[in-house]
């Protein structure tokens, strides 16, 4: 529980800081920054569904965070060397993630505050 309430805050003091910060992204950092945002978005809210699913495991949500921005900035690096979209499959793969997580929780909710 005492991670699952690490990465809520600290999932709550990211966005505040990226809200309230006057700091501009380069156009040419753009797509770069616009995967780390949904590669970091889909990891924090895996991390809270298992912390709701009373698994979670800080070593797996740190692993996968890191491994996760790393392949999609890498996919996100060789498509434009190679001249093509590439960012495109890690948009698609984690905006997937992001609203089944979404789901997930949502329905964890339900069952935990809502009797029919």
């Amino acid at each position: 529980m005492k991670g699952f309430l690490l990465v809520v805050g600290a999932l709550v003091v990211g966005v505040l800081i990226g809200a309230l910060s006057p700091f501009t992204i380069p156009p040419a950092w753009s797509k770069y920054v616009a995967v780390a945002i949904l590669a970091a978005l889909d990891t924090g809210l895996g991390g809270i569904r298992s912390g709701m699913e009373m698994r979670f495991d800080l070593l797996v949500f740190i692993s996968g965070f890191t491994a996760n921005t790393l392949l999609a900035a890498g996919l996100t690096f060789l498509g434009d060397k190679l001249g093509i979209d590439l960012y495109l499959a890690a948009i698609v793969v984690f905006g997937v993630r992001i609203f089944e997580n979404l789901a997930k929780i949502r329905r964890l909710l339900l069952s935990r505050f809502w009797t029919a």
